[in-house]
């Protein structure tokens, strides 16, 4: 390590970098990882394959020896050794936040129609929680602050609204989609290929 001089990382600013798709050797969407945990698995040689354009390329230190220069480079999707989803993994149920929620409900009040920003939406249980209603996926919609409180602690029908959509639960892909905001185009194109058919998802 004495032969080797401090990495320069100045000209590559590390918020301009973009999250890491990684998959398990299979192809299977595990995580998205940030540019370190990328370089850390590059090298350890951890990286069985990858796919996608080059998302950074990291400049490491001078060897005082032979005076080269150490790099890492990496593409925007990763298979990682010895990390392979169980079974039946691309199945389990994701984490229930607002913030994915909107994007599933493509910010649209499922009772009025209209489009808002966050700040504007609330989450509404179809089955009020007061009356034995769970805080799942499939029992909750996305609506506007006007509908929520006409909705009240009621069904839909007992306030005499209708759903205009139907609650569902998103699988790994499509909550990998939901939950990162600057997605590249190939790792989209990829995450896409595994959403089913009826996700609100691919008419976004």
């Amino acid at each position: 390590m004495s032969a080797v001089e401090s990495p320069d990382l100045q000209p590559h600013r590390p918020a301009a970098r973009p999250w890491i798709l990684t998959l398990d050797t299979n192809g299977h969407p595990h995580r998205w990882v940030s540019w370190q945990a990328a370089c850390t698995y590059h090298a350890r040689d951890m990286v069985a394959w990858s796919i996608g354009a080059q998302a950074f390329h990291i400049l490491g230190g001078t060897c005082r020896i032979t005076g080269e220069r150490s790099s890492i480079s990496s593409q925007s999707i990763i298979a990682i050794k010895g990390r392979a989803l169980r079974p039946g993994s691309l199945r389990q149920v994701p984490p229930l936040n607002n913030r994915e929620l909107f994007h599933r409900d493509r910010h649209t009040c499922a009772y009025c129609g209209t489009t808002l920003s966050g700040a504007l939406l609330t989450r509404d249980h179809i089955e009020p929680v007061s009356r034995g209603g769970k805080d799942v996926w499939m029992n909750v919609v996305t609506a506007c602050r006007s509908c929520n409180q006409r909705k009240d602690n009621r069904r839909p029908e007992r306030a005499g609204m209708t759903l205009l959509y139907a609650p569902y639960v998103p699988n790994k892909a499509e909550y990998l989609i939901l939950s990162n905001r600057n997605i590249l185009a190939d790792q989209m194109d990829f995450l896409v290929q595994h959403v089913p058919k009826q996700s609100r998802v691919r008419l976004s």
